[in-house]
């Protein structure tokens, strides 16, 4: 028998919000090993970027994620990551932060913490337990379509 955070997670995928992102390519989802859960989310080059989330405690609990090799089994290599021509790409893909484990963003469960003035500053971008998992993936697919990114110097599997 499923946990309630993996019967949680596994409602949301079947949501039309969740599949419509997959029907139009925003992202897909590749793999679950509970509570490791992976998505690719596809960049405006039509890179996708496989992201591994954690999602114990979901939906009450935000999931923390970040770039994943599976072929490696490992965190996607710096080289790899997102790149940003100055912006706030460069501020959400930071291998330096947490190991390359987590992405700077205020949804994730990992960064969030110590960062109380997020709740005032990006309210918007605060976890929301009822928009679930395509709150993180729609932030996410912004930022890997907006003008700031660009593509790593070796492409993402």
């Amino acid at each position: 028998m499923k946990a309630p955070d993996e019967r949680a997670l596994l409602a949301d995928v079947k949501k039309p919000a969740f599949k419509l992102g997959q029907i139009e390519r925003r992202w897909r989802l590749v793999d679950t090993d509970w509570p490791m859960v992976f998505i690719s989310v596809t960049a405006k080059d039509d890179l996708e970027y496989l992201l591994r989330f954690n999602c114990s405690g979901y939906p009450s609990s935000p999931p923390t994620a970040g770039p994943w090799d599976k072929t490696q089994n490992a965190i996607l290599h710096p080289n790899q990551w997102p790149k940003s021509k100055g912006g706030r790409v460069g501020s959400v893909f930071r291998p330096d932060w947490k190991g390359g484990t987590a992405l700077y963003i205020p949804c994730d469960r990992i960064s969030v913490e110590g960062h109380d003035n997020w709740n005032h500053e990006m309210p918007s971008k605060i976890w929301r337990p009822a928009d679930g998992i395509i709150q993180y993936l729609e932030l996410v697919y912004e930022l890997l379509n907006c003008q700031d990114y660009q593509a790593p110097p070796i492409a993402a599997a």
